[in-house]
């Protein structure tokens, strides 16, 4: 099971055991969302600034993931260190140049892609882009990199020249590194990415704000549902989860289940289905990593009020504080009047949902504003 995708604690250390970042290339069908844009981190993760490469506009290509990025760093004996993709690798040779020079000076490139050499790269159809190409301070590129391992939101924002840039990490976002040159013009940028973190998916698009026009790359992370037992709820929930886009995941030992939450992100699941007394130790390492350090991720268990009850019960004679009684969500899902798996597995991916955009859930048509802002 791939609970430490490259660029998480563990597989960033795995990288730089092999004395090499990965390349991530990702294969066709394969969206370069956060899951993928963490190979990123070996890269952006070093000292001195780094050259990053961004879509700037673009038009043709079909659907295009936002999001992608590509980086590179001197590896101090005369290489390059290269990570990250843009547009399936279809514009490497322009785009590594770009991002080589990068680190030293900001500057722009309109490429084009053939519709030969872009179907065979997985694109839909030929076109063209605007790549900008600027450098990322130390600490900025070191918190976005830190913010990819963690599986945590994070913006890259920068003047829509390059020559100032800015990284906004933190579950809201409230932790600016760097800075576009001007405090009223960082404090519009991060109330900017904001409103978007709440969309809660990834997002590149340029907007002007202060009377200066910037890029904006949103990551929000996709989580992985990891499924603790089986039958036809667990069935249901690969479902939801493959109409989401999110990963899916299947424990069915302890162990396997213990392995899993202990390499969580903050963006994975857990559905507990088992009602096993001895899964309690799932939950308990989901809520207290072996550091001591407050577990990761949501977590949901299935079960009656009395095998709520019990459950609880069994945890806080283990030691469990309340307070941290509290992140456990059972019986798991919104109240939506749920009666088949199918109906229950939505009910579940809903409460995730919920408890990713930090709103309580209500029809359209009793809120106001904008939808979906």
């Amino acid at each position: 099971m791939p609970f430490a995708p490259p660029g998480t604690a563990r597989g960033r250390a795995a990288g730089r055991a092999s004395g090499r970042p990965e390349r991530c290339t990702a294969p066709v069908g394969v969206s370069p969302t956060l899951r993928t844009v963490t190979a990123v981190g070996d890269v952006l993760d070093g000292e001195g600034p780094v050259g990053v490469v961004r879509i700037l506009a673009r038009h043709g290509f079909g659907t295009v993931e936002p999001g992608q990025l590509l980086a590179a760093r001197g590896d101090g004996v005369g290489g390059v260190l290269l990570g990250g993709v843009l547009l399936r690798g279809a514009l490497d040779a322009q785009a590594t140049s770009l991002a080589v020079g990068a680190a030293r000076a900001p500057a722009t490139l309109d490429a084009h892609v053939a519709e030969h050499d872009a179907v065979a790269a997985g694109l839909a159809c030929a076109g063209g882009a605007t790549l900008l190409g600027h450098p990322l301070a130390a600490a900025p590129a070191a918190a976005l990199a830190d913010a990819f391992a963690a599986g945590r939101p994070a913006a890259l924002v920068s003047t829509a020249d390059g020559v100032a840039s800015a990284v906004l990490t933190g579950p809201e976002l409230e932790e600016l590194h760097g800075s576009l040159g001007a405090p009223t013009l960082d404090d519009a940028a991060a109330k900017y990415v904001r409103r978007l973190l709440r969309r809660g998916a990834t997002v590149t698009e340029t907007a002007e704000l202060e009377a200066t026009a910037v890029l904006v790359d949103l990551w929000v992370p996709v989580p992985t549902v990891v499924c603790v037992g089986g039958g036809a709820i667990a069935v249901a929930l690969q479902a939801q989860a493959d109409v989401l886009g999110w990963g899916f995941a299947r424990a069915d030992t302890l162990d396997e289940a213990l392995d899993a939450v202990r390499a969580f992100t903050d963006a994975d699941v857990l559905v507990l289905l088992d009602h096993g007394p001895e899964f309690d130790a799932v939950l308990r390492a989901g809520l207290r990593r072996e550091n001591g350090w407050p577990g990761r991720g949501f977590l949901g268990a299935l079960g009656s009020r009395h095998t709520q009850s019990a459950r609880r019960e069994r945890l806080l004679a283990a030691g469990v504080p309340e307070t941290d009684l509290a992140r456990v969500r059972g019986p798991v899902g919104l109240d939506l009047g749920a009666r088949t798996p199918a109906e229950t597995a939505v009910s579940i991916v809903a409460e995730v949902l919920v408890a990713r955009s930090g709103r309580d859930p209500s029809t359209l048509a009793a809120t106001g504003g904008p939808i979906g802002a």
